[in-house]
């Protein structure tokens, strides 16, 4: 954070991932399965990305799309993946998990947090599936996270940005005596170069997460215009979401001049 802020650029190839680094991102998030908010990637992604990158990687640990209350089984492959990711290079991990009636699961959260230990552990977007979001927070501090992702609750950081900056108080408040480190930042809902600007500003934020991608047309020349591989939301098989290095540097550039 040698420039006041940090860019956290969520990633699903390894193309993206070296994008994001030329770009300017000082953190990537390595995730598959953006279309669905993201899920966990395959090892042989992390090592690969690993391979190609220098700045820190962090991994999502979501075994399947949809809500974040987990069974005994979900749990299991929680903890495997966060394991394999640590052998194959993880630097920090992404996960959350929530009860029944949308509380943090602080039994669940301490269990994955032993297995991730040493690492720094991003509590994610499950936040913003809480029910009371400030009691939320003081679990998350109290638990061991590091950081959380938040759009403020709502579809996006511009429109839950009055719950962020309220958080932001939260935890100068609960930090005001302590020498703890604590990052608390917007995600990449719908974080753009117009509104980057007003986020950072209104938010305090030192931190921030996007996606900044641009869709590529796919290098087939035969295409089948009658088969799609997924369910009717996914994406076309032949245009590809890619981090955009140009618009990586323009967040980062503005980023820069605000912080």
């Amino acid at each position: 954070m040698d420039d006041g802020f940090l860019m956290e650029v969520c990633v699903d190839s390894v193309e993206s991932a070296v994008n994001a680094e030329r770009g300017g991102a000082g953190r990537i998030e390595l995730c598959a399965g953006l279309v669905e908010g993201g899920t966990t990637p395959s090892m042989g992604l992390l090592q690969v990305v690993k391979q190609c990158v220098r700045v820190p990687v962090f991994v999502m640990i979501r075994p399947r799309g949809g809500d974040f209350l987990y069974s005994d089984r979900e749990v299991e492959v929680m903890k495997a993946d966060i394991r394999l990711a640590k052998l194959h290079g993880a630097d920090g991990l992404v996960f959350g998990a929530l009860t029944e009636d949308g509380r943090i699961d602080t039994e669940l959260c301490t269990a994955l947090l032993a297995v991730c230990r040493p690492l720094p552990v991003t509590f994610h977007r499950a936040f913003d599936m809480v029910h009371d979001p400030l009691v939320a927070l003081e679990t998350l501090i109290s638990l061991g996270f590091e950081r959380v992702l938040t759009s403020g609750c709502d579809s996006s950081a511009l429109e839950g940005l009055s719950l962020i900056k309220r958080l932001a108080e939260q935890v100068k408040i609960l930090f005001s005596a302590r020498c703890v480190t604590w990052g608390l930042f917007p995600p990449g809902g719908g974080i753009t170069e117009r509104n980057l600007q007003r986020i950072l500003e209104g938010s305090t934020a030192s931190e921030f997460h996007c996606s900044a991608r641009s869709a590529r047309d796919s290098g087939m020349k035969f295409r089948n215009p009658n088969v799609a591989m997924g369910a009717s939301f996914s994406a076309p098989e032949y245009s590809i979401k890619v981090a955009d290095v140009a618009k990586v540097r323009t967040l980062n550039a503005i980023a820069k001049n605000i912080l």
